[in-house]
């Protein structure tokens, strides 16, 4: 799955110890929705979509 710089640059901010959970639970919802790449818009899309506003 392919992040813009934008998108991992927001995901940097998620504590360290959790970030690989939240990175795959992204990564389905993009799988789900068709997506080949991550952006910033779909990635506060989907934290919102898990209650991480």
């Amino acid at each position: 799955m392919n992040w813009t710089a934008s998108a991992q640059a927001k995901l940097k901010e998620i504590p360290f110890f959790v970030r690989p959970a939240v990175r795959k639970r992204i990564e389905s919802l993009a799988d789900a929705a068709n997506r080949q790449e991550i952006d910033e818009a779909f990635y506060e899309q989907a934290k919102a979509q898990f209650g991480q506003k």
